[in-house]
């Protein structure tokens, strides 16, 4: 009986770590803007998310032609209200009635639609007629899928400026502008009682176009760094995206008594190209930081408030829009050219899961001599810093391992350090990885070691070189 128990224990296990890993790419959305009149068709827009590990598409409208090539695909789509129709949505319940039979009950549950955003960064549009008919808007088109009984299935929120925030430094003082309190309390109570996200658009580009020093876009792009450190809590924060972006607003919804009101990325990228007085648009900074940041997210490390938890983002877009105006920068932050190819490779291919090349992470063979012959397990190097072992930890994870056992509840999290989870991330890439001798690199920050490190029920898979 022991031994059916235990047999039973461990397929158990095996069952829960492969429905969490085939859950992993769930966080990962894309924009998909139209403005623009060179784009691929709805139907081979849907073929290629199809071929790419992208979950979510999130639509700026409803545009029929793009929910309908979607359907039976599984890919979540959100889809968006214009600030125009702001007003007849809040004033007239039947406007809205139409809207949701129109836009969502006429394709649900084909096309996998999971979530309404009322209007986009309304509260900074200064327009305070339109502010303040927000919310009534948002309780209508909730009103509205209720009525066609689809209220638990498709959330309604809306999108917001990282301009709110009237604080962002360091992230434990993170608080909105208090001239929004009182329309940012209810359209907060209206998240909480909903279940619906709080979204958010940071771009920690704009961060280094205000501040172009070499630290700061280190900072922003996920690459080593020197990290700042909160005065308040003494976390040490090695990347703009948990600093500024996620923690600061979560410290913000914290101090308004909203701690369980999920943050969602609703739009983040990094532009490709830009105009000569642009600075920061690269194909090298944009495929830094899009690369960076998956693979940050593929780590399942989340954030130092939110940790073993990876926030949904969408990426900034999956296509250059070619009709908008202002610098050239704001019509480059495509990924996918309009014939379907990548603009730059930061991994999201299905078939191949390309890792993702960066100077976060570059590839230095180390030669076999300089190893112990007998050497079973990759750890990391004595005197190696939180930061790159960081690194280390979100490369490996982001690059096709299994990294829910040092997840929260899984048998390697305590524990609960940097050090512990890298050294477990960077033995499994290593392990599956061909146990060549470049595979235990890590930038120089591990070694091979004939020590076997597990310990208690944390087992750090093995073999011999």
């Amino acid at each position: 009986m022991a031994v059916l128990r235990c047999t039973l224990t461990l397929l158990l296990l095996t069952l829960v770590l492969g429905v969490n890993k085939a859950k992993s790419q769930s966080f990962i959305g894309v924009n998909y803007g139209q403005v623009a009149d060179n784009l691929p068709s709805p139907a081979a827009t849907a073929k290629l998310l199809q071929s790419t590990s992208i979950q979510k598409v999130r639509l700026y409208g409803s545009d029929p032609a793009i929910i309908k090539a979607l359907a039976n695909t599984g890919i979540g789509i959100v889809i968006g209200t214009a600030n125009g129709d702001i007003p007849a949505l809040a004033s007239d319940p039947n406007f809205a009635k139409t809207w949701v039979n129109a836009n969502i009950v006429a394709y649900y549950p084909s096309s996998k639609i999971i979530l309404i955003n009322v209007g986009n960064e309304v509260i900074m549009s200064g327009d305070n007629n339109l502010i303040s008919q927000l919310l009534p808007a948002m309780q209508n088109v909730k009103n509205a899928l209720d009525a066609a009984s689809l209220g638990d299935k498709v959330k309604v929120s809306t999108v917001h400026s990282m301009a709110l925030l009237k604080q962002s430094e360091p992230p434990s003082s993170g608080c909105f502008d208090p001239s929004f309190g009182d329309v940012l309390k209810g359209l907060l109570a209206f998240n909480n009682a909903n279940g619906s996200p709080f979204a958010i658009n940071p771009y920690p580009y704009f961060a280094y176009r205000s501040d172009p020093r070499p630290e700061t876009l280190a900072f922003c792009l996920f690459q080593p760094n020197s990290g700042r450190v909160d005065a308040n809590t003494k976390i040490k924060y090695m990347n703009m995206f948990d600093a500024q972006q996620v923690d600061a607003v979560r410290s913000a919804l914290n101090a308004m008594g909203f701690k369980n009101v999920e943050i969602v990325v609703a739009e983040t990228g990094w532009p490709y190209k830009g105009d000569s007085d642009e600075v920061g648009p690269s194909i090298e900074n944009a495929k830094a930081y899009n690369g960076n940041l998956i693979a940050h997210l593929r780590s399942m490390v989340g954030t130092p408030l939110m940790p073993g938890n990876s926030v949904d983002t969408y990426l900034f877009a999956l296509y250059d829009e070619d009709l908008k105006p202002g610098p050239t920068s704001e019509r480059s932050f495509g990924i996918f050219k309009s014939d379907l190819t990548m603009i730059y490779d930061i991994g999201l291919s299905q078939s191949s899961q390309t890792p993702v090349e960066t100077p976060a992470m570059p590839k230095t063979p180390v030669t076999p001599s300089s190893q112990p012959k007998k050497a079973a397990w990759c750890v990391p190097r004595a005197g190696v810093s939180d930061a790159e072992l960081q690194a280390s930890l979100d490369y490996a994870c982001g690059h096709g391992i299994d990294c829910s056992p040092i997840q929260p509840g899984g048998a390697c999290f305590e524990p609960n350090t940097i050090a512990s989870h890298a050294a477990y991330a960077m033995n499994l890439f290593y392990q599956t990885a061909g146990r060549n001798p470049w595979n235990c690199d890590f930038s120089q920050t591990a070694m091979l070691s004939s020590n076997n490190p597990s310990y208690n029920g944390c087992t750090y898979p093995g073999g011999s070189t």
